[in-house]
């Protein structure tokens, strides 16, 4: 299987039409169509349905797809990366970020890393933690921005200094809205919008006393600035952090923080004993005299 039929196969699907494919990928249809049969056989699997609306994958063809555009980003960065080697200090730096207000001093390296190196260029993907993780193990993302609790044996890491405080999101006109804080007992009677990261959810529900069978989740998320449009239709309360950057500047909402405190940090964390291109190498050589800073 070779790199340029993987890019066939997703132009093919992108396009959703081997004629169009066919002309952006200056081969003839007759070529792109043998090109994409050779492929499924190889396979021994049908990838796409042939339709008079277009082509439409199967759920092989869905797999394959996911995998098929993780391969080809790879081999782009890794030739990226050999570029980068002859040329002064440029290319890409892909950032996987949770939201969190560790997200401030991550803005403030990457501005001032950019006025040192103005031919680098980030990426930045918003994910929840275990996506993020995954992208880094694969290679896709070279540094991520998260939440702990982390596990990080796999990964070298800097441990931000910034408090991030745990609390309940809801409407401005709801009951407890005027409350400087938030007990335990004071929630259980109202519908409650968790996240769905596990290790989160269970502290969450160990902070609540009470197990997810008891209480009333209408909605459960991944990144807080979908839930926080449920939270304004009056949907539920929704738990998640001061610093998380849907929330701010709007007056229809209000954040309350939970008592007992419960409070955690960013981490920026890379892989281990990974050799990096000389762009990423830099930045994370930046990331690292963070630490001198915050002693």
């Amino acid at each position: 299987m070779e790199l340029r039929t993987l890019r066939y196969f997703l132009t093919a699907v992108g396009e959703g039409n081997i004629t169009r494919a066919a002309d952006i990928l200056h081969v003839t249809q007759p070529t792109l169509s043998r090109q994409l049969m050779d492929l499924e056989r190889e396979l021994g699997t049908t990838l796409i349905i042939r339709g008079k609306k277009g082509l439409t994958l199967t759920d092989d063809g869905i797999f394959f797809q996911q995998r098929a555009e993780e391969i080809v980003e790879l081999a782009d960065r890794v030739e990226q990366a050999f570029i980068e080697k002859n040329d002064s200090i440029s290319g890409l730096i892909s950032i996987g970020a949770t939201e969190a207000v560790g997200s401030r001093l991550l803005a403030k390296v990457i501005k001032q890393f950019s006025e040192k190196y103005p031919l680098v260029q980030f990426h930045m993907y918003n994910e929840m933690a275990d996506n993020i993780k995954d992208r880094i193990d694969k290679g896709l993302v070279d540094i991520g921005l998260l939440l702990e609790p982390v596990d990080t044996v796999k990964y070298d890491f800097v441990r931000l200094s910034q408090k991030e405080v745990w609390g309940v999101l809801m409407r401005a006109d709801h009951p407890l809205a005027e409350h400087k804080s938030i007990s335990p007992q004071e929630l259980l009677e109202y519908p409650l919008i968790l996240p769905l990261r596990e290790k989160v959810r269970d502290e969450i529900l160990n902070w609540l006393g009470r197990e997810e069978k008891d209480l009333k989740i209408p909605l459960s998320y991944t990144l807080l600035s979908n839930a926080v449009f449920l939270v304004e239709e009056g949907l539920g309360c929704a738990f998640c952090l001061e610093g998380a950057l849907a929330i701010r500047n709007s007056s229809n909402l209000r954040f309350i923080p939970i008592v007992p405190e419960h409070t955690t940090r960013s981490v920026l964390i890379w892989k281990k004993n990974h050799l990096f291109s000389p762009a990423t190498s830099l930045f994370i050589q930046e990331i690292n005299m963070l630490k001198t800073t915050m002693r």
